[in-house]
């Protein structure tokens, strides 16, 4: 069984999503969900679905020492609205084995800052006709990684971040654990 840990930073509603989806599949399980928020939902909500989950701190994430002892056999990682810099030295250890979803149809809406309503509220001030979801390889570079898949939807000139927001949130809903799976029986 292919074994998967999710890094977030907040409410968790793609983590828990990914978690149902793997209780489902049997074919890969998510072990372990980190957090380097305290307070994130998503910490709630993988106790309640029976995922073991630990908060870190900046310096744990960059000592290799705790990596290693943290994020034993695993398949896949997946960065869930976790929003610090991935550390090089994970990136080396889990080469094409760490994914992340973005809020935009990147190279568009991506780097440092730009997450969350920051991403639908550019979108909609830039008056774009569409925007969606990437998910990519994670890399040395904010949101610079190799695109995996990419799903549109319309942007509507009524519409406000907010609305851009919950189609985003229903295309990661759609997509994200059905592109993880794919990955998880690409990468044998």
């Amino acid at each position: 069984m292919k074994r998967i840990a999710i890094f977030a930073s907040g409410s968790g509603t793609n983590a828990e999503n990914i978690i149902t989806y793997f209780q489902k599949n049997m074919k890969a399980k998510v072990v372990l969900v980190l957090s380097n928020n305290p307070k994130a939902l998503v910490l709630e909500r993988a106790s309640k679905l029976g995922v073991q989950n630990r908060v870190f701190n900046k310096q744990q994430l960059n000592d290799s020492k705790w990596a290693i002892e943290n994020l034993k056999n695993l398949d896949l990682i997946v960065l869930a609205g976790f929003l610090w810099k991935f550390p090089e030295h994970l990136l080396e250890n889990y080469k094409n084995k760490v994914v992340n979803v973005h809020p935009a149809l990147l190279p568009k809406y991506g780097g440092k800052g730009m997450y969350g309503m920051h991403v639908h509220n550019a979108v909609v001030e830039n008056k774009e006709a569409e925007s969606g979801i990437t998910i990519h390889y994670v890399n040395e570079h904010y949101d610079e990684g190799a695109i995996i898949f990419q799903a549109k939807c319309a942007v509507n000139n009524t519409d406000t971040p907010s609305d851009v927001a919950a189609k985003i949130h229903q295309l990661e809903m759609t997509h994200f654990s059905e592109v993880v799976q794919q990955i998880l029986s690409e990468n044998g």
